[in-house]
């Protein structure tokens, strides 16, 4: 799906295919000839790796100019400082939950939002991002006590805990809005393959409560990709000399949604 988003979009982009027998060592040479390759404008490593190769040590040998998932220890720390240099990439799944809040006009400012999870991939950056367009952010864990009685506080809610169907309608604030990341399998043998995807949270009890929801699948899913392809070009922006595009608009935050160096 992310070759085919960038083709669509006039992306080049290369395919390095290895075997999964290959050495650290050697993966890591792969990884530098692309830091290395000036036509080269961002780099993603597909995960996981095999169980013989340290992920985070490939991870970190991706340049910071083309780290396109936004995970380089200098992106994530740009993400949570206030003022001071933007990241370069913004980690996609987090960023396409606030641009989907954007979109939909939802405001996001002065607002109580709980994000379930606190992953590195997920969970921690998106909480930054809403607390960076002002929204007064919770996060819970699985030492969180009372889960339920948080959520029932949230005008928005961010589930990303990976786990099937967890947040229940009961839960939900009456009109909250809720952003659901979790991909999960649940069998069904009505289906041909013997499941069906659903998320962390149970959407027939949910709709019924939330003035808003995102599906699973269909909903963030799409987002990550074209979030994935949104930092590719401000990296290459960058490469150029040229103002990045940036993510947050006025309205939820004191950012503006158009081109800039900074925000």
């Amino acid at each position: 799906m992310k070759k085919k988003a960038a083709t669509e979009i006039g992306i080049h982009s290369i395919d390095v295919t290895l075997d999964e027998t290959i050495s650290e060592k050697d993966l890591i040479r792969e990884v530098e000839k692309l830091n290395a390759d000036p036509k080269v404008h961002g780099i993603l490593v597909q995960l996981p790796l095999p169980d013989h190769i340290n992920e985070a040590k490939v991870l970190s040998t991706i340049s910071y100019e083309k780290d396109a998932d936004g995970f380089d220890a200098m992106n994530i720390g740009n993400l949570w400082l206030r003022g001071g240099e933007p990241p370069l990439a913004i980690p996609c799944t987090p960023a396409g939950c606030i641009e989907l809040l954007q979109r939909y006009d939802i405001e996001i400012s002065g607002k109580n939002c709980v994000v379930l999870g606190r992953s590195n991939i997920v969970g921690m950056p998106v909480a930054a991002l809403l607390q960076s367009c002002n929204g007064t952010v919770t996060c819970c864990h699985s030492r969180t006590k009372d889960i339920p009685d948080v959520v029932r506080r949230a005008d928005i809610v961010v589930a990303a805990i990976g786990k099937t169907e967890y947040v229940r309608g009961d839960w939900l604030k009456p009109g909250c809005v809720v952003v659901d990341v979790g991909i999960n399998d649940k069998p069904d043998p009505t289906k041909k393959r013997g499941y069906r995807l659903v998320g962390d949270v149970n959407f027939e009890e949910a709709i019924e409560k939330a003035s808003a929801i995102t599906p699973v699948p269909g909903g963030v899913g799409p987002m990550t990709i074209a979030m994935l392809m949104k930092n590719t070009v401000n990296l290459c922006r960058h490469s150029l000399g040229m103002p990045r595009l940036r993510l947050r608009n006025k309205k939820h935050g004191d950012y503006i949604n158009q081109t800039s160096t900074s925000g």
